[in-house]
């Protein structure tokens, strides 16, 4: 067996691959030339050259879509200060923080202080003790240090305090002074902070528009020329991999990936070049894999909500008639008794269908019924059966695998 999966992999290793370098495609790639992003670089550069002064730069938010190079010029710019900095003999230092990943206070703190040598344990700690290992770790010295807190609103949904601490450590410091860069998705995060927090936060906003069908394609044969052999991809696939992220808001995100998920697709299928028709399978491969990873994190409650609306869809006539919030309700009380959930208000069904709705899983239109009010029209805008099999993973729905009713009579 050992020596058939050895010449199973041998076969593989000795394949040709299309590719000379697969990961320049990843999102965490930063290359050297940020390409249509020179006035953001600048504006950034701007603001951080106080660093190299010695002095404190001003804290920084940044907003943006999705895809719009917002941490790929933080990264970079971080970089090429702690480069000039070495150069100038001054000491700043850059932590780059994830705040999908580290998204409380305790593991925030616990991750800067690790960065100089603090041996912190995961839990167990009382928060204030690990702020002061941190503040006396990076206080040991002269120096700036940036922090850029990567998808910052994720971290603020666990409560502001982590901001409210970080934004008025340099009151406690004599040596290092701290400057915070925020970047986020979402241009209301800001809504739910303390005011204290806001004011000190956003002392600097940068706005990162989308990018064009143009300027994707320009990232895109930039990233190309790096990431596949020369004359392996036809002259339809980087112009239709820009033309379907441009209809995403600009998203180079979404055109990177298609760009590399359609060289996987030819690679697999021993093809020795990559085609529209790859770049049509990669599409529908990452709006699969996109709809399964945001559906599975779904709180439970949301979750029934969709697949009320998924088997509305899949079980009943809908050429005629739309999907009504009234009857998504109907249907989602009557399965919250089968599997044993508390049933929530119309008015917090109507703020979950909202937040569906914001995650690009379903549409939905306001209508007017004239005297009889007003109502929403709801249709789904992902794959009814993908969604369907990802919604009965889990436990609490599982139960309604085989589930029969019988529509319009709630």
């Amino acid at each position: 067996m050992t020596q058939t999966l050895n010449h199973l992999f041998q076969e593989l290793l000795d394949a040709e691959s299309i590719f000379k370098n697969k990961e320049v495609l990843r999102h965490s790639y930063t290359p050297d030339v940020l390409v249509h992003r020179d006035e953001q670089t600048k504006e950034l550069a701007t603001i951080l050259v106080s660093a190299l002064r010695g002095e404190t730069p001003s804290n920084i938010l940044i907003y943006g879509k999705t895809g719009t190079g917002k941490t790929a010029v933080t990264r970079y710019v971080g970089k090429e200060l702690e480069n000039m900095s070495e150069k100038l003999n001054v000491k700043c230092t850059v932590i780059y923080v994830n705040c999908e990943i580290i998204d409380t206070q305790y593991r925030l703190l616990a991750n800067l202080a690790r960065h100089y040598g603090e041996e912190i344990p995961m839990t167990g700690w009382p928060t204030d003790q690990v702020f002061q290992k941190f503040k006396e770790a990076i206080d040991a010295e002269e120096q700036v240090l940036i922090i850029i807190l990567d998808e910052i609103d994720k971290l603020v949904k666990k409560g502001d305090d982590a901001l409210y601490n970080l934004s008025r450590i340099n009151t406690s410091l004599k040596n290092a002074r701290v400057s915070i860069i925020g970047v986020s998705n979402d241009l209301k995060f800001t809504e739910f902070l303390d005011p204290r927090v806001k004011s000190s936060l956003g002392e600097e906003e940068i706005i990162y528009p989308p990018y064009n069908a143009d300027q994707i394609r320009d990232i895109l044969y930039q990233r190309a020329e790096m990431a596949y052999n020369p004359g392996v991809l036809d002259s339809m696939v980087i112009p239709l991999c820009s033309a379907l992220a441009a209809q995403e808001h600009g998203d180079a995100r979404r055109a990177l990936d298609l760009l590399r998920v359609s060289g996987e697709i030819a690679d697999r299928q021993n093809e020795h070049k990559v085609y529209e028709e790859h770049v049509r399978q990669a599409q529908d491969k990452i709006e699969v894999d996109r709809v399964v990873e945001v559906v599975r994190t779904l709180p439970t409650q949301s979750k029934l909500v969709l697949f009320s609306i998924v088997y509305l869809t899949k079980n009943t006539d809908r050429s005629k008639k739309a999907i009504t919030t009234g009857e998504v309700y109907m249907l989602y009380k009557k399965l919250c008794k089968i599997v044993d959930l508390d049933i929530l208000t119309q008015r917090r069904i109507t703020d979950l269908l909202s937040e569906l709705d914001m995650l690009g899983i379903i549409n939905s239109a306001v209508v007017s019924k004239g005297r009889y009010g007003r109502t929403k029209e709801i249709s789904l805008a992902v794959s009814e059966n993908s969604t369907y099999e990802v919604l009965l993973e889990d436990y609490k729905l599982s139960q309604l695998k085989d589930l029969q009713l019988k529509i319009g009579y709630f």
